[in-house]
């Protein structure tokens, strides 16, 4: 079990998030591994010999990984959630998501480290997808 369900399965008022625990759990932890993919593979396209080739990549890293950090921070305090910041944060997280997967995508073949970071933010995606689809 996560720290993050471990967490919301503790906390004082059960009926702030009720439902949404486990996709809002997901979040967390998605967001959480997909921030560390991105830096990671962040480095590891720096480290590439053809580095000009990875700029797009090394960007949108950068990019997902601030925009997954502040997910898992804003979204890991959800005692007063105002609706009209968190769904247009989580809709940000998804698109930067599924835009820096696409671009890792592109060089897994050729690059491991992309092929982990472009899965780490399918994932992400994914869960972002799934909250949204839940939270109102």
């Amino acid at each position: 079990m996560s720290y993050a369900r471990q967490m919301l399965g503790t906390y004082p008022s059960d009926d702030t998030f009720g439902a949404h625990k486990d996709a809002l759990a997901e979040v967390i932890d998605a967001a959480s591994d997909c921030a560390q993919a991105c830096t990671t593979d962040n480095d590891a396209d720096l480290s590439e010999p053809h580095v000009a080739d990875m700029v797009a990549c090394i960007r949108l890293c950068q990019n997902c990984a601030d925009i997954c950090a502040a997910v898992v921070s804003v979204v890991s305090r959800p005692y007063d959630w105002d609706v009209r910041v968190i769904r247009p944060l989580v809709e940000a997280c998804a698109a930067i998501c599924g835009s820096c997967a696409a671009e890792c995508e592109r060089h897994a073949p050729e690059h491991a480290h992309c092929e982990v970071c472009g899965q780490a933010c399918r994932r992400c995606e994914q869960a972002c997808s799934e909250l949204l689809a839940v939270i109102k």
